[in-house]
């Protein structure tokens, strides 16, 4: 049993970082990296580059808060004070225990910067020790080197590719996966990646 109200606003912080639920009236701050940054979005099934993709990208999310499917968090950079981008769980699975971690993105002066990793730390620390689930799971285009890279520097497993697994909007897309399980959180990934904070 996945331990996760959907009614409850949680807030995770560790100084560096902070991810509160995503709210409609996150769209201001969020709109800047929509409009001028719409290459965060290359590798996206849910783009958010333009205003209407925008609305469209956070009614999406907030549905899927609604029917217990995703919970989503807007990142919030305490170093400087500002929105950073956005976070999300989704495909709960209360009978297998898992869920998977995705849908991130961060503007480009706040990539490399070690957001990431804090953000990711908090995630993965809520999910094993406060939800108390089995599995973590990770996808991305198969070609998204940068996330890829990413997933592989906290201490996720690569499991495959899965060929041509969805649509995107140039075709079809070969996801990558990776997970973390919950006895490698505990016995390797927390503290390794720790040390990298």
């Amino acid at each position: 049993m996945i331990l996760l109200d959907f009614k409850k606003n949680y807030i995770l912080d560790n100084g560096f970082v902070q991810l509160r639920p995503l709210q409609a009236d996150n769209f201001d701050h969020l709109l800047p990296f929509s409009m001028k940054e719409p290459e965060l979005w290359k590798y996206s099934l849910t783009p958010g580059n333009g205003e209407t993709n925008l609305k469209k990208y956070i009614a999406f999310a907030l549905e899927g808060r609604a029917n217990k499917d995703s919970y989503p968090f807007i990142v919030y950079d305490k170093r400087f004070k500002i929105v950073a981008g956005s976070t999300r769980f989704y495909d709960f699975n209360q009978t297998h225990q898992t869920v998977s971690l995705g849908y991130t993105w961060y503007g480009k002066e706040f990539q490399g910067t070690g957001l990431n990793k804090n953000c990711k730390f908090l995630l993965l620390q809520f999910a094993f020790e406060h939800m108390k689930v089995q599995r973590v799971e990770f996808r991305a285009d198969n070609n998204n080197k940068r996330s890829i890279a990413a997933m592989k520097s906290i201490g996720c497993t690569e499991e495959g590719v899965l060929r041509s697994n969805c649509a995107a909007a140039d075709g079809r897309r070969d996801s990558i996966v990776f997970s973390i399980l919950r006895y490698e959180w505990f016995s390797r990934v927390k503290r390794e990646l720790m040390k990298k904070l």
